[in-house]
């Protein structure tokens, strides 16, 4: 099976990509990796995922940059007294399938001239997680089409409520493709997880070409 890596954004903040990213790594036991954590040091968002985890394969790597403050991680960055710099987020080595977790949308800023978008290589698939909000059509879809602008094919996570008409607006304006949905839940459990990987691993074994 071709080892995949896959980079989780978001079209906002708080729209979900850590639970989703916690579906996807434990649905191929993959290994975790956040570049760049700004605020909640204490529980990051790499404690929240390996909480949620119960397979025995996953690793998780350390943040390439671990801020204090919970901003945008340019100006979390200033703060800390640091400058983000894009050599200095290496990609750990693995044999494994790797998730990567970015920070808020594509074009959050982490210098004065890279946003979160230049962190995302070539060979990697892109998720994009979608939750519905007033704008979130338009922040949607100008993601997609960053994304296909630069030679991405993305993949499509709904979280939250159902909104059919906002969903099918996106679907078919975009011509891209849907992993999945993730339900308002009242809480996010291990077993809650398991159930949803279980869910999804047939679509990523489709879509992503790891049958």
């Amino acid at each position: 099976m071709k080892r995949k890596k896959i980079f989780v954004t978001g079209i906002s903040t708080e729209v979900g990509k850590t639970i989703a990213s916690a579906i996807l790594v434990e649905a191929l036991e993959a290994d975790y990796w956040k570049p760049i954590q700004s605020g909640d040091l204490d529980y990051s968002d790499t404690d929240k995922v390996k909480a949620l985890i119960t397979n025995s394969k996953s690793e998780f790597f350390k943040n390439s940059y671990a801020l204090n403050t919970p901003m945008s991680p340019h100006a979390s960055a200033a703060i800390d007294g640091v400058t983000i710099d894009l050599s200095e987020i290496i990609e750990p080595e693995t044999t494994n399938h790797l998730v990567i977790e970015g920070a808020g949308g594509l074009l959050v800023p982490l210098n004065e001239t890279d946003t979160i978008a230049d962190m995302i290589d070539q060979d990697y698939e892109v998720v994009v997680v979608s939750r519905h909000y007033l704008g979130s059509i338009n922040h949607s879809l100008l993601t997609l089409k960053y994304l296909k602008e630069r030679g991405f094919d993305p993949l499509i996570i709904f979280s939250g409520e159902p909104h059919p008409t906002t969903e099918e607006a996106i679907l078919k304006m975009s011509k891209c493709r849907m992993l999945g949905r993730i339900a308002e839940e009242r809480e996010f459990t291990p077993s809650i997880i398991s159930k949803y990987a279980d869910e999804f691993r047939p679509a990523l074994m489709n879509l992503l070409e790891l049958a």
